[in-house]
């Protein structure tokens, strides 16, 4: 079963080592508590989307590139377990007469 809560986790937890912050930085600025999330990184709580702004904003992280990443790596995660196909994919450009860019999902 794949869960977006595990996958959310994960991705918060790697932006904020790969930023060198401590949970107890990102507790003080984000103004949550340490203890939730820890919870939230080991995909033991689900984070409503004010909570998820907070950290985004404490590790100056933009949310669409948290939610990319979340979406990337489900999609992987489909993929392994037979739940996609393998040669899906998510987004492809097309070029249009007028020579516009178009981005559609497959």
């Amino acid at each position: 079963m794949v869960l977006f809560r595990r996958f959310l986790g994960d991705v918060l937890r790697s932006e904020r080592m790969q930023r060198g912050l401590t949970l107890r930085e990102v507790s003080a600025e984000a103004r949550v508590s340490l203890g939730y999330i820890s919870e939230i990184e080991r995909g033991q709580k689900e984070a409503s989307s004010e909570l998820l702004a907070s950290l985004c904003a404490a590790m100056d992280l933009p949310l669409s590139e948290v939610l990319r990443d979340v979406s990337s790596a489900i999609a992987l995660e489909e993929v392994a377990l037979g739940l996609r196909p393998v040669a899906a994919t998510p987004i492809t450009a097309a070029r249009t007469a007028t020579s516009d860019v178009v981005a559609s999902a497959a």
